[in-house]
């Protein structure tokens, strides 16, 4: 089970800058980068099964937060270097990956089995995978770094070997234009726009005007949110589907914060009534302005994604209906059911918002907005086990 210090390494991608010897008009992170990433490898996937290609959704899941854990681990070294070391020195990268996965060992310990030999499987055989899961992940990976970089050429795109960047940045995406999904993207269809869309979530601040440090944006407060969502669904032996679900479910979970803003906790319940009517304008608003970005094929899922986002559903008859995830552990646990877990997505958000404030009071940056918020998601959770998830014992690691 997902523990302290494993949920404090995650959320050290927060604080590892991107881009750090350019000029940067906003803070570029790797949680932020990772988590556009995941949504870009979202929409290639979903284009290489409509081409009737099957897609390894949990290879692509597992990927991504393998990458994750590797960079954070890594944050001292620029990509540059790496794939030199990678490309120049195998016998010095082989060890060094054995480093790396010793170092992630220890925060790994009370994960299941599975995920710290699908761990070691990629990196110690990535080279030898030529699949489309491996594609689809670096073209993910190549087009949300070129995001970033377009972001620092509009500020700077007479700086030192700016040309050149960008010329290596084409180059490196040319090969995966095989992908339909990446055709679409760079020849700015709607897709594109959608992806501009996800990408601006970086920019949005959770916490509103509240001082904290690192500050934390919606986007990567989606991908954070999404791994721990994942992480409590494996201790449940979900079946592919569930993963699938849990893991873009989160993602997802706060799109319709592109369209209406991070709207805090309190003023959301301010008044009564005043969820409903939020939640309804973001519904109309996602019609209006991100539905019609999206392939018409997606929308029916992301609808499922994004609506009673913390409500445990599944299928029954093709009808949404809304039921416990200890209910789905007993019962509907089967792609059939199509189930995703709205009490995990809840429970992984209410981490990730603890630790956003944790972090911040650790490092010596709090108020009272903070310390009430990490003392109410203490009470609520003390001693509780919800769905198997002993979530209880998770928070009293932090006390």
């Amino acid at each position: 089970m997902l523990r302290k210090s494993l949920a404090l390494k995650i959320f050290e991608a927060f604080s590892i800058q991107r881009w750090n010897d350019k000029l940067r008009p906003v803070e570029l992170t790797e949680m932020d980068k990772h988590a556009h990433k995941m949504i870009i490898a979202y929409c290639l996937g979903k284009y290489e099964e409509s081409k009737g290609r099957p897609v390894a959704w949990g290879k692509i899941i597992e990927g991504g937060i393998f990458e994750l854990l590797r960079r954070v681990i890594t944050s001292d070294i620029k990509s540059p270097v790496y794939r030199k070391i990678r490309l120049s020195h195998p016998e010095v990268f082989n060890e060094f990956n054995v480093w790396v996965y010793n170092q992630l060992m220890t925060f790994l310990a009370t994960l299941p089995g599975a995920f710290k030999e699908g761990l070691r499987d990629y990196l110690f055989h990535a080279e030898e995978e030529t699949d489309l899961t491996r594609k689809i992940l670096e073209a993910a990976h190549l087009f949300s770094s070129f995001w970033e970089f377009q972001v620092l050429r509009e500020a700077h795109p007479n700086g030192y070997q700016m040309k050149e960047i960008d010329k290596s940045m084409h180059n490196s995406i040319e090969p995966y234009l095989d992908l339909a999904g990446m055709r679409r993207i760079i020849c700015k269809e709607k897709v594109s726009d959608f992806i501009d869309l996800c990408g601006q979530l970086r920019f949005q601040i959770r916490w509103g005007q509240i001082p904290r440090v690192p500050r934390t944006s919606v986007l990567g407060h989606m991908l954070l949110v999404a791994i721990f969502s994942y992480m409590f669904c494996q201790e449940a032996a979900p079946c592919p589907k569930r993963v699938y679900n849990d893991f873009f479910g989160a993602l997802f979970h706060d799109l319709p914060e592109v369209v209406t803003r991070d709207i805090l906790s309190p003023i959301k319940r301010s008044v009564q009534g005043m969820p409903e009517v939020i939640s309804k304008i973001e519904e109309e608003l996602a019609e209006q302005e991100i539905f019609p970005l999206i392939e018409a094929s997606w929308r029916d899922e992301m609808k499922y994604f994004t609506r009673d986002e913390f409500q445990s559903r599944v299928r029954l008859d093709g009808a949404i209906q809304s039921i416990g995830s200890e209910a789905i552990n007993q019962g509907y646990n089967a792609d059939r059911y199509d189930p995703i877990d709205g009490e995990y997505i809840r429970l992984a958000d209410d981490l990730a918002a603890y630790l956003e404030a944790y972090v911040s009071a650790s490092s010596g940056i709090t108020s009272r907005q903070l310390e009430e918020a990490m003392n109410n998601l203490q009470e609520r959770y003390q001693g509780k086990t919800v769905a198997g998830i002993s979530i209880g014992s998770l928070y009293a690691d932090f006390r």
